[in-house]
């Protein structure tokens, strides 16, 4: 193997799951949360934190073994991973790659911090955000607060 083959295979490839590249760095454990993905879970992750980036800097680097991302769960990603590419792998190939985008509007995924908005009420209110992408910026439908840091921090 060539030096710089060795520097670039930090991680072994999969069979079966998806690759989540070019996530933001810093949000690998953040993206783990979104998936469910515990130390108690049973899932085979590979996790790989502050890789150099020809393109960000810096990046993460999640795989997930023998499972493929709901559409719901690549919503959450693309609010604190904007840059991030989803690849679904099959018998060790890259079968599908697609850019995650962030949708123009989102609903019960993310909690208002306004203590007064009607969502954060006994109401049976869905939360519900108009979506900026750049930068990203969520604000509530019902309020009208916004949202443009932490945001993984109120992701329900």
């Amino acid at each position: 193997m060539t030096e710089s083959v060795k520097k670039d295979m930090r991680v072994r490839s999969i069979k079966h799951g998806t690759v989540i590249d070019h996530i933001t760095a810093g949000q690998a454990l953040n993206v783990l949360r979104i998936l469910g993905i515990s130390g108690t879970s049973t899932a085979v992750v590979s996790v790989a934190m502050n890789v150099p980036s020809g393109v960000l800097g810096l990046k993460d680097i999640v795989k997930v073994e023998d499972r493929e991302l709901e559409e719901e769960e690549v919503d959450r990603i693309s609010l604190i991973a904007p840059n991030a590419t989803i690849n679904i792998i099959r018998d060790f190939e890259v079968i599908e790659k697609h850019k995650v985008d962030l949708p123009e509007r989102l609903e019960g995924v993310v909690k208002c911090d306004n203590p007064n908005c009607i969502s954060n009420t006994n109401e049976p209110v869905i939360s519900k955000f108009a979506v900026n992408k750049k930068p990203v910026e969520l604000r509530c439908i019902y309020c009208d607060h916004v949202i443009s840091e932490g945001i993984a921090e109120h992701l329900i």
